[in-house]
């Protein structure tokens, strides 16, 4: 045999290489659930496209900021003088309850626990509870019966960090970090603390809040920030909690904060939090929800008054559902337990808008390639109903509404928010509507479309 060439060898191993069939290389599963059980798992998530967050703790009481202890470097020491003041004598979850109702809301998260470490539950593991406080009531299971007695599904946030435990060690988003980040200066500041007594008091409080209320339906865990000086899925044990999660949960819903990113089913859905509508728009095809305050911070801030108008909270919601996505809006309640008036402002005004026009939020997502929104308007779809919404951002001066390329794919035209008819002619490979001069009541009315 003529023996080949170095030139020759190395070409037939390129060669090799470059036509050898690509396996593609799947990411671990924990639990093994197939995409068909996640979608039929999901479908109510999926559905109710709107709920609401609630951000409650002692940092209502200084109402500067949910991180005002990490901002002003406050010890616990400091921070013990809230603890002893909280006495949320206004707290009343049946109005809280309602006002998410009316507004629309499917579903609801309140913080059980922040990263200031109080437990607004009645776990045994922990003093720093609000059956301590002049409460002396267990504040999560109130909200549980008042929500669920509304037919709000029930979701609990749980953070991963507490800045009051005396095993959490300091890391570099935790109030005594050290003015600048060194080995020899963390190693100092954490000498005598043991993590691993933390992380089984986080497992333990988990599966407290998981087995004592019922039917929990969401589990926002938050959040996590590994790397050098931080905390991610090691730290927590994540695999081994979302196992228990789902032991405790089967049906339970789980956000992406764990940090399992390399695994096939270490989240239900990404969170995009405090971004654009435009933003949004590049999550179209995920299962996500993003999560949006009224103003700029989740806690109560009472000086803060960046407050988004009605138009911008009405644009995410109509965002989220055009992009396949959801929306959870944030409350903050007073340290007295109310909902700020100007939460209330907001809260009634998406009522007003949910009440004539939530068909095209709920089951929802976005429309097929084929139809086109008008310039500056936003489409959402109901794949059951076979029916288009056109959500009317600018509303036209003329008199008319051209839909491209919608010929022959209509057969009926109606307001939603009264069912009154819109009369449309063919024109070219257009449908071009009739509208009324004076623009309905609503921000943004909305024009149904029954498809062919």
């Amino acid at each position: 045999m003529k023996k080949l060439s170095n030139l020759s060898l190395c070409l037939l191993f390129c060669l090799s290489i470059f036509t050898e069939p690509v396996v593609a290389q799947s990411k671990p599963s924990i639990t093994h659930e197939t995409p068909e059980q996640k979608a039929k798992r999901m479908q109510w998530w999926t559905d109710a496209r709107f709920g609401m967050f609630i951000h409650w703790g002692l940092y209502a009481l200084p109402a500067r900021h949910e991180w005002v202890k990490n901002r002003e470097r406050m010890t616990n020491e400091q921070y013990q003088k809230y603890f002893d003041e909280f006495n949320p004598d206004h707290f009343e979850p049946k109005k809280w309850a309602k006002e998410a109702k009316a507004a629309g809301m499917k579903y609801a998260v309140l913080t059980t626990k922040h990263h200031e470490g109080f437990c607004l539950f009645d776990s045994k593991f922990t003093n720093y509870k609000a059956t301590n406080t002049a409460a002396k009531r267990d504040l999560v299971k109130e909200y549980v019966d008042a929500f669920r007695a509304e037919g709000i599904k029930i979701g609990f946030y749980y953070s991963l960090i507490d800045w009051h435990h005396p095993d959490f060690t300091i890391d570099k988003v935790h109030p005594q970090r050290p003015l600048e980040d060194s080995d020899t200066a963390y190693a100092r500041l954490n000498k005598g603390k043991d993590f691993a007594k933390y992380r089984k008091y986080l497992y333990n409080q988990v599966t407290e809040l998981l087995s004592n209320y019922g039917k929990i339906d969401i589990l926002w865990l938050d959040f996590s920030y590994p790397g050098k000086y931080g905390k991610g899925k090691d730290d927590w044990a994540s695999v081994d909690l979302l196992k228990q999660i789902r032991k405790l949960q089967p049906g339970i819903i789980v956000d992406n904060r764990l940090d399992l990113n390399d695994y096939e089913d270490g989240a239900d859905f990404v969170t995009p939090e405090q971004v654009s509508s435009k933003e949004l728009e590049k999550y179209k095809g995920k299962t996500w929800e993003t999560c949006q305050t009224f103003s700029g911070s989740w806690g109560y801030y009472r000086d803060e008054n960046t407050w988004k108008t009605h138009r911008q909270l009405l644009d995410l919601l109509i965002t989220s559902a055009s992009n396949g996505g959801n929306l959870i809006l944030n409350v903050g309640p007073t340290a007295r337990g109310e909902f700020d008036y100007r939460a209330n402002n907001a809260l009634d005004s998406l009522s007003t808008w949910m009440h004539a026009n939530s068909k095209s939020i709920y089951n929802c997502t976005y429309a097929p390639e084929n139809y086109q929104a008008p310039s500056g308007d936003k489409l959402t779809y109901n794949p059951a109903t076979k029916r288009l919404y056109v959500h009317l951002y600018d509303y036209p001066s003329t008199g008319t509404l051209n839909l491209p390329g919608y010929k022959g794919k209509i057969k009926y035209a109606q307001f939603l928010h009264d069912n009154s008819e819109l009369q449309y002619k063919e024109q070219n490979d257009d449908i071009v509507l009739t509208l009324p001069v004076q623009q309905p009541r609503y921000e943004i009315p909305v024009v149904e479309l029954v498809l062919n």
